[in-house]
Formats: structure tokens, C-alpha cells, sequence
């Protein structure tokens, strides 16, 4: 701390240079944030279930794997369970293929067991009475201009009709909305009657793509999922009850190795920082050999002097990281509330810092060590001369 002025006088005597580093030091570290806490959420989202009020069923060997109808009523029975329901994700697409958004066959008690989804009694009673009847999200209605009593054409990618039709008409009966804005993304989807999906589909009838369920206390939800699971165990429909989190990573997962990706990515973006940062360094020392020389002279230590210059690179890449991590910080939770769940991503909280900021010190100490190197070794009379 003593000689934190001349390390801050050094970092900033070209000032451009040093800005414009920053910016590729932040960009990277917001990045990393980012990438952390997908790969974070999707490596802890099974790790356990208690305390959580909600649980999905799914199978044991792949969510696109279907279960039988005949473990409703036995799963019903299982002791804990409050709430039950289930659905089937149903994956056609409106009009053009760009126009994605989640469409799901439910059963007629789902908004039971979602209860922040708020429907309008008259409009539950539509859906119940209504066999093509379909339900969206605010967010979705908006996005297309939707409104009660309107005729939604969805084509299907996964399940034809009996008659071999793709076109499966649907009539909006209901808008739902959540209130707490944090959520609001799950407004993003289509939900319609399971029994007409399973009466039309030309294939899979009495299969269920997962159930969903609410305990009674949260507290027995490991105890819960333990017991459902033990139902079908040794069957040749295995099942794996998990949280709602974990679910959603697993369906991610089905398209990529995210831990893979982000480490991937990450390992190229800090090369590349480790690069341009080096570079910078190594330009900046070049450019004070006198100064340096004259420290020297005036009683600075060779030891003094690797300390001045890794400080200055280890203070560059500590300012810049922090200030991406706690950009991540803030955009991690806009997104969180904008997707609503439906993207797994944690907080950026104290053990991403703790490993951005290892990252920080250690990615200075790298890009620090040839120029340090350089400055600690250099003789007084061969830097006056110009040598």
C-alpha cells in the first residue's frame, strides 16, 4: 500500500491503452460470471430436493422417454403427497419454426398445482369444459396478439394425428398472468388438454412425459421423492424424482454438454485475455526501462521493483474482473427475471467471486511475471545508455 501511487501513476500513463485493456478484462470476466452460473446451477440442480415443495417425475433414462398412466394413482397414494398432476411436452410450432415457444399437453388439475399461474374462474371452467380448449401465458398472447375465442393452429414436429395431420387446432379459452415479476417468463408458453393430445396422437396413448407434484412438507420432500421412485424400481420404467430446477437442466442437457461448453469457451476467452494483457504489460515496461532505472538508482531493490510491476498487472486485472463479475451480478438477475426459471442460472454469489477473483490474481501474476522478470533484472548503466 505504500507504493500503491506509483503503481496507479504507472497503470494510467497511457490512459487509452489502459481503458481499452480494462474493457477486454471486464468483457471477459462478465462473461465468466455469466458462463458460471449456468454451469453452477446445472451442476448443483440435483444434488438434493429438500426443501423444495414441488417435484417432477421423469425417467430414469431420458426425459424424452415416456411413463405409463397406470403411476397416477400409485404415486397419488405415495404418503406426503399433496398435489398431483402431469403433462407432456408436445413441441410444435406456430406458423414459422422461429416462432418457438413451450407448448404442453396438461392434465386438467395443473393449475392446481401451479396456483401462482392466475386464471380467471370462468376461464378454468372454459378449459375444463372445452376439449381443443388451450390456455397461454400474458407475455405469449401479447407477443402474437392473441385473445380469448381466438383458433390457434399448432403444427406438429414429434406427434401427428390419427388421420396423419400435423395441424392441431386449438381454442384459446384462457389467459393466465404471475405476479411475481421474477417469474414472468414462464408466461412464455401454451398449455392445452392432455386428453384430447392422448384421444388424437397417432402413437404413444396412456403414456405421460412427466408428473409433477406438490408435498405437503417440504421438509419430507427427499423422504417423498425416495418413495415414488422406489415404485418402479427394478421396472422396465425406472423413474427419477427431482426438483423443478433440476428438471429444467436436464432437459437443457439433452441438447448439449454444458459443463463441456462453458469450459470450452472460458478456456479460450482467457487465453486470449492472457494474450492481450501480456502484450500490454510487456509494452508498458518496454516503455518506462528509464524510470525503472532511475527507482534503482534512488535505492529500489531488484525485489522492489518485480513487486511494483506485478502489482501494476494483478491491479489492471483485479479492476477490470471486478467490475465484470458485478455486471454479471446485475444482469444474472434481469435475466432471472425475465426467463422466470426456465433457463437454470444461480446468483453470482461468494463462490463465483471467490474463484473470479483467483482467476484475477492469477491471470496478473501470468501476464506480470516476463515483464517483472525483465524490470528486476535490468542494469542501471545499460538502461540510461539506451541499451
Amino acid at each position: 500500500m505504500k507504493y500503491l501511487h506509483l503503481v496507479w501513476a504507472a497503470l494510467f500513463r497511457r490512459k487509452t491503452r489502459t481503458v481499452f485493456t480494462l474493457l477486454s478484462v471486464l468483457a471477459a470476466f462478465l462473461l465468466f460470471g455469466l458462463l458460471d452460473s449456468v454451469r453452477g446451477a446445472f451442476a448443483n440442480a440435483g444434488s438434493s430436493v429438500a426443501g423444495v415443495d414441488r417435484l417432477m417425475t421423469v425417467s430414469k433414462i431420458s426425459f424424452t422417454m415416456q411413463l405409463p398412466q397406470s403411476l397416477l394413482p400409485r404415486i397419488q397414494s405415495v404418503p406426503g403427497v399433496k398435489q398431483l398432476a402431469y403433462a407432456n411436452w408436445f413441441g410444435g410450432i406456430y406458423q414459422d419454426p422461429k416462432n418457438f415457444f413451450p407448448n404442453i399437453a396438461v392434465s386438467p388439475n395443473y393449475f392446481d398445482v401451479y396456483a401462482e399461474y392466475e386464471l380467471p374462474p370462468e376461464q378454468a371452467e372454459a378449459f375444463a369444459r372445452t376439449r381443443t380448449g388451450a390456455v397461454v401465458g400474458q407475455q405469449l398472447a401479447d407477443r402474437f396478439g392473441w385473445k380469448v375465442g381466438d383458433r390457434i393452429p399448432l403444427e406438429a414436429t414429434i406427434f401427428p394425428q390419427k388421420d396423419g395431420s400435423n395441424t392441431w387446432p386449438l381454442d384459446l379459452v384462457g389467459i393466465y398472468r404471475i405476479e411475481n415479476v421474477k417469474e414472468r417468463g414462464n408466461e412464455n408458453q401454451l398449455l392445452f388438454r392432455w386428453d384430447y393430445f392422448d384421444e388424437a396422437r397417432q402413437f404413444g396413448n396412456g403414456e405421460i412425459g412427466w408428473y409433477v407434484l406438490r408435498v405437503d412438507d417440504p421438509a419430507r420432500s427427499d423422504e417423498v421423492a425416495n418413495a415414488i421412485d422406489a415404485i418402479s424400481a427394478n421396472s422396465d420404467h425406472e423413474t427419477k424424482t427431482q426438483s423443478e430446477a433440476a428438471f429444467n437442466a436436464s432437459f437443457v442437457s439433452q441438447f448439449a454438454d454444458v459443463g463441456l461448453i462453458v469450459g470450452a469457451i472460458m478456456a479460450a476467452v482467457f487465453f486470449t485475455l492472457i494474450l492481450l494483457t501480456g502484450n500490454t504489460m510487456a509494452q508498458a515496461v518496454r516503455e518506462r526501462v528509464p524510470e525503472l532505472a532511475i527507482l534503482k538508482t534512488i535505492g529500489f531493490t531488484n525485489r522492489g521493483v518485480l513487486a511494483l510491476v506485478l502489482a501494476e498487472s494483478v491491479l489492471l486485472i483485479v479492476i477490470g474482473g471486478v467490475l465484470g463479475l458485478a455486471l454479471a451480478g446485475l444482469i444474472v438477475g434481469v435475466l432471472q427475471s425475465a426467463l422466470g426459471g426456465a433457463m437454470p442460472m444461480e446468483p453470482v454469489g461468494a463462490s463465483i467471486w471467490l474463484r473470479g477473483i483467483a482467476l484475477m490474481i492469477g491471470i496478473g501474476l501470468v501476464v506480470g511475471a516476463l515483464p517483472a522478470l525483465r524490470g528486476m533484472r535490468l542494469r542501471i548503466v545499460d538502461a540510461l545508455a539506451g541499451r
